[in-house]
């Protein structure tokens, strides 16, 4: 992978995965968004991902549809304990509010769960837990479909 994504990006991963947005495939999934009612594709085949979401379009690192689709695969550690705490989170009003400031974004949804009495220290662990193991999976991020041509 020759670009790291945002580390917030895994917040809203783990949203998706919450709330249940991520519908999974043989060799694709679709990926719903919290807020603004779109709907990205997510293709794989072999170590190759597509997305039709605009961070991994356009910057071409893994957004959070590639994130959620690798962490429900497996190829990315998930403890379970920590995925319903960010269930509900609109991230596109959220990220609109913070004017595209994802760290500020992520910075509100974790003081909120710290109201709550989440243990945000062991929740920061599993986050920098997915970063790293992200930084060290031997993918690649393209644009465009990776699915074979047909009649092959």
């Amino acid at each position: 992978m020759k670009k790291m994504p945002p580390i917030e990006k895994i917040h809203e991963a783990l949203s998706a995965i919450a709330d249940g947005r991520v519908t999974m495939g043989e060799d694709s999934a679709t990926v719903r968004s919290s807020g603004s009612g779109k709907e990205y594709t997510v293709t794989w085949r072999d170590n190759v991902y597509t997305s039709s979401d605009n961070a991994t379009y356009w910057q071409l690192y893994p957004g959070y549809p590639i994130i959620a689709v690798l962490l429900l695969k497996g190829r990315l550690p998930l403890d379970k304990d920590i995925v319903a705490g960010f269930a509900g989170v609109d991230w596109t009003a959220l990220n609109e509010k913070h004017k595209r400031k994802y760290a500020a974004a992520a910075a509100e949804v974790m003081a909120g769960l710290e109201e709550t009495g989440a243990d945000v220290g062991y929740i920061g662990t599993c986050i920098n837990k997915i970063y790293e193991a992200l930084d060290s999976l031997d993918i690649v991020v393209k644009r465009g479909s990776v699915r074979p041509p047909k009649g092959e």
